[in-house]
């Protein structure tokens, strides 16, 4: 504190989003395309079309459900919403066999006949990637999620102690200006949406905190499946009996429910023992229905249909975590605050790429011989150009190739995750042996290119295209393209003024070079 409050902010703003922040990057990247993640599914499914009742939905489900697994212990039904037009049912098949990978999914239309489509985990697997990170433990992964979400929090309250003209900062944008530019980026996007940035780090601990501080549970209870049915309403399943009785009509019980919810949509459907008098259907709130994302829940006899029991999440601490999730995930958001949360991520991504960026030119002017500079800041500027544009670019590929990838390729999901993890890769190790000025023109350039590759290979490859879907009025599609080529500008506009400055450095260089071969 010897130079003072601001000053030693200002030192723990540098190194707390430094130390992370390519891990932020990411998390704020992926985070920000999963406000649009069934947006994203739909557009990675082509041969999905038209919206579904959830009602008849249901029913449909059903259908399949007793041609293909009529002994199951256990049935899962996830209904269409106003964003996805897909039913997914799985099942927990009885008897001693174990299922093979693939007998217990499967993805429907309204009418409960499978829709034979391309595999892919769509927008799902941005979003989980977002918390989960991918090829490590998932427990491992949220630990590290958290501790990167609490180095951020800190930087925004440090980095609000710093900056004394925060409002001014709101109004300055200079271009052109090297160092001034990169801080002016940094502060503008910083400030735009400082409450948005607050809460979607505060609440991002929050959605894990049982897992980050489980003691208060665990003082508490016997073990966590007990809090858990305790407060979110969790009813205890009674065995089989034996006796077959053919399941009630379960549209009517959605319908049932959703009257309970005031028009609410059914968001998840549980069914235990079916086609037995021991029947059990749990029915929960969609997640969009409303504000919290603790849903109410209700309890039918499987066999009669009657409602036995209903759950709604009450208790100051239920009712406050279920709030900041519904926060955080935005899933009650409608499409003029989707778009709001979709932009302040986006000014979010930028906050933390050109916070990133900034080390890097501030300390190469500080520099004893730029032309030479130490490891430490050579491994910071490659990790810069291994996080900004490979993520970029594997996101694209990612894209690419479930367009691209052979339809009827085995575990042809798991390769749309492979092709973007090997385009970053590729980006990374291409940034780490090309000169940094170079790098960055290149690295941004291709990652243009990809995103302005992803409507024309939609175009070639469906006839789903951007001309046929805005004649047709299908925002879905022609909006996922639109969003391609505004990002491919960005991109190819960034790579543009990467080699204007670099072809600026080597003019002001040439000169001293000239004179030092001349003594």
């Amino acid at each position: 504190m010897k130079d003072g409050l601001r000053q030693s902010m200002a030192l723990l703003h540098t190194w707390s989003g430094l130390l992370i922040g390519w891990l932020l990057f990411a998390m704020f990247a992926t985070g920000t395309a999963a406000y649009f993640q069934d947006e994203i599914t739909r557009w990675m499914q082509p041969e999905v079309t038209g919206p579904a009742d959830p009602a008849a939905s249901a029913q449909g489900a059903v259908r399949f459900l007793n041609t293909v697994a009529p002994d199951a212990k256990s049935w899962y039904i996830s209904l269409p919403n106003s964003r996805a037009a897909t039913t997914q049912v799985y099942w927990q098949p009885g008897g001693e066999r174990p299922a093979k990978r693939g007998e217990t999914s499967a993805l429907l239309d309204q009418s409960g006949h499978e829709i034979t489509t391309r595999e892919t985990r769509g927008g799902f697997f941005l979003y989980r990637f977002h918390f989960d990170l991918h090829y490590m433990p998932v427990l491992w992964a949220r630990y590290l999620v958290g501790i990167a979400a609490m180095f951020m929090l800190v930087a925004i309250l440090s980095g609000v102690i710093t900056h004394k003209k925060i409002f001014a900062d709101f109004f300055m944008l200079r271009f052109g200006k090297g160092q001034r530019s990169w801080l002016d980026a940094h502060n503008v996007t910083a400030v735009l949406a400082l409450p948005f940035h607050l809460m979607i780090t505060f609440t991002g601990l929050v959605t894990l905190a049982v897992m980050y501080m489980p003691w208060g549970i665990a003082a508490n209870y016997a073990s966590q499946d007990t809090f858990y049915e305790t407060f979110l309403g969790r009813s205890e399943t009674a065995e089989a009996s034996g006796k077959t009785v053919p399941l009630a009509d379960l549209g009517t019980m959605v319908r049932t429910a959703s009257a309970q919810w005031q028009g609410r949509r059914v968001g998840y459907i549980s069914i235990s023992n079916p086609n037995d008098a021991a029947a059990q259907v749990d029915m929960s709130r969609a997640p969009e229905a409303a504000f919290g994302a603790r849903g109410e829940s209700v309890t039918f006899a499987g066999a009669t249909g009657r409602m036995t029991g209903a759950h709604d999440a009450t208790g100051a601490a239920l009712a406050t975590e279920s709030v900041m999730i519904g926060l955080h995930t935005g899933r009650f958001a409608r499409w003029g605050l989707r778009w709001l949360y979709f932009l302040s991520g986006i000014g979010g991504t930028i906050m933390v790429g050109s916070g990133l960026v900034l080390w890097t030119v501030k300390r190469r002017a500080r520099l004893p011989d730029p032309a030479r500079p130490h490891f430490g800041f050579l491994l910071v500027e490659r990790l810069n150009i291994a996080a900004i544009a490979g993520l970029a670019t594997g996101i694209a590929a990612y894209f690419l190739a479930n367009r691209l990838l052979p339809l009827e390729m085995a575990d042809r999901a798991e390769r749309e995750i492979d092709c973007m993890f090997l385009a970053w890769l590729a980006v990374g190790l291409w940034g780490m042996v090309r000169p940094a000025a170079r790098a960055w023109a290149e690295t941004l350039a291709l990652a243009g290119a990809c995103f302005a590759a992803i409507p024309v290979v939609n175009a070639l490859t469906t006839g789903r295209g951007l001309v046929p879907s805005l004649l047709a009025g299908d925002w879905t599609f022609a909006g996922f393209d639109l969003v391609m080529l505004a990002l491919a500008a960005g991109f190819v506009l960034a790579s543009a003024k990467a080699a204007k400055a670099r072809a600026r450095v080597g003019n002001r260089r040439a000169p001293s070079a000239r004179r030092a071969a001349s003594s």
